[in-house]
């Protein structure tokens, strides 16, 4: 599989689409959120219950997403990816599999949401510090 950079050099290249799309050692990412949502719990061992109680969401809407029926907002997904206990990379390319913004270090939301994540701090460890610092709370 190609690195994002040669995909792009690659891109840069070609006249037509088509010459990239027909090209059978160009491999695009072709899963979706519910994949790899499953994936992530089947390979760290985990069962969806307890991610869903560590994420705080309502238990019938995350079944919901696991079972690919609802598209989650991405502070749904960053709930879900603290009820899994990720890392960030893990979160990273979790909601770059759901077209979603990747987290920025220069927002100060973002950054709190790194923080945690490298602290390895709980969904509600993090909602106090979001609060204590006037942000948004992941719910």
């Amino acid at each position: 599989m190609q690195t994002t950079t040669e995909l792009l050099d690659i891109l840069k290249t070609k006249e037509r689409y088509e010459e990239v799309a027909e090209d059978p050692q160009i491999l695009f990412l072709n899963i979706t959120l519910a994949e790899y949502l499953n994936e992530l719990m089947h390979f760290k061992k985990l069962k969806k219950s307890d991610i869903i109680l560590k994420s705080g969401l309502e238990r019938s809407y995350a079944y919901q997403i696991f079972a690919g029926k609802k598209i989650p907002s991405r502070d749904k997904l960053l709930a879900l990816a603290f009820g899994m206990e990720l890392a960030f990379e893990e979160v990273q390319r979790l909601l770059k599999t759901n077209s979603y913004a990747q987290l920025y270090p220069k927002n100060k939301r973002d950054s709190m949401i790194i923080f945690a994540l490298y602290k390895k701090q709980s969904l509600l460890e993090l909602n106090e510090n979001l609060l204590r610092m006037d942000e948004p709370v992941i719910s």
